[in-house]
């Protein structure tokens, strides 16, 4: 599992957060990593980081919502190594606006990054994988995508996420190419370190605490790898426990039956 020396790995929205520590572990693990990101400058200073690491990594801009932009990926992967293992769909953008609230375009761009792009994704991806003798898939959702979110096209764009993982992994593997869905709950990066909301989610979180990065990334490499080899179709909760029982925690809590 610790050897991922000779393959290639694109990861999206690759140049900062889960993103970034899942690149990061690839790369350290020993594959060459494709960074895909609309962020440019933060894609390619990483890219430039592990490559002075001596490990190997380039940077691209890549639209998630763009066929063409996909295909300019794919034909980096091709030229640069002439195969293609691992694919992980990680970009992803969020509004945090309610239901009555939420403009239409607003819905449809996040719909459109988050689901679509991991469609398209697939879509590019999956016959170069095949010409590689197969791969892996890793589609990141969220606990959202099990529940209800104060978001409505984010909470869509998720649940959707795990069905397109289960028809893709039933369609490709017939060409060794396995697809799963993580599904993270609440992970501090830079992003959200000053969020008013994380205080309570780690208060009902069994585990009283949020998620790291790196450790989100290490269930996506374990996913990437051979290791999971008979794996696919599935969907991986990675929350700390909020999915499995939260609301019960908090009612335990206020009621005395486990006081804290």
């Amino acid at each position: 599992m610790s050897d991922f020396v000779g393959k290639v790995a694109i990861v999206t929205g690759g140049a900062r957060g889960q993103g970034e520590a899942e690149a990061r572990l690839f790369a350290s693990k020993g594959a060459a990593v494709i960074i895909a990101d609309v962020l440019v400058d933060e894609g390619e200073a990483l890219a430039a980081e592990l490559v002075k690491a001596g490990q190997e990594a380039r940077f691209i801009r890549l639209d998630v919502t763009s066929p063409e932009s996909w295909a300019a990926v794919i034909e980096l992967a091709k030229s640069w190594k002439g195969r293609l293992d691992v694919l992980v769909n990680n970009a992803g953008i969020i509004n945090r606006t309610l239901v009555e609230t939420t403009p239409l375009e607003a819905w449809e761009r996040v719909l459109k990054v988050n689901l679509t792009g991991a469609f398209l994704g697939i879509q590019a991806a999956s016959g170069l994988m095949a010409e590689s003798g197969g791969g892996s898939i890793v589609n990141i959702s969220s606990n959202s995508g099990y529940s209800g979110h104060y978001d409505p096209a984010y909470t869509a764009s998720k649940w959707g996420l795990r069905g397109l993982t289960k028809t893709a992994a039933m369609e490709l593997a017939p060409k060794n190419i396995r697809i799963n869905a993580v599904c993270p709950g609440l992970v501090v990066t830079g992003l959200n370190a000053t969020s008013p909301h994380l205080k309570p989610m780690i208060g009902m979180t069994p585990m009283k605490r949020a998620g790291k990065p790196e450790e989100i990334a290490e269930l996506v490499f374990f996913l990437a790898s051979d290791a999971s080899g008979f794996i696919t179709g599935e969907d991986f909760v990675i929350d700390g426990g909020f999915t499995a029982g939260a609301a019960y925690r908090r009612v335990a809590s206020e009621t005395g039956i486990y006081p804290e």
